[in-house]
């Protein structure tokens, strides 16, 4: 039970990591992404534009406040 207690340990540390919402944001991207190719629709932009926003909103929120 040990050894299975540590793997989910490594996953959940190499997947969430330190921001949960990069994880959060990047699993909705590639399951809309998926959702929509399913449709026959062009959806190879979709997870590049979210991931874009997603570094740009983390950026946003370690830049320190204005003076």
């Amino acid at each position: 039970m040990r050894h299975l207690r540590r793997f989910g340990a490594f996953w959940w540390d190499f997947v969430i990591g330190d921001d949960w919402r990069l994880a959060l944001g990047g699993g909705i991207a590639l399951a809309a992404t998926g959702f929509f190719a399913n449709r026959g629709a062009a959806a190879w932009w979709i997870t590049p534009l979210v991931v874009v926003a997603l570094l740009v909103g983390t950026l946003a929120r370690a830049k320190p406040p204005a003076r």
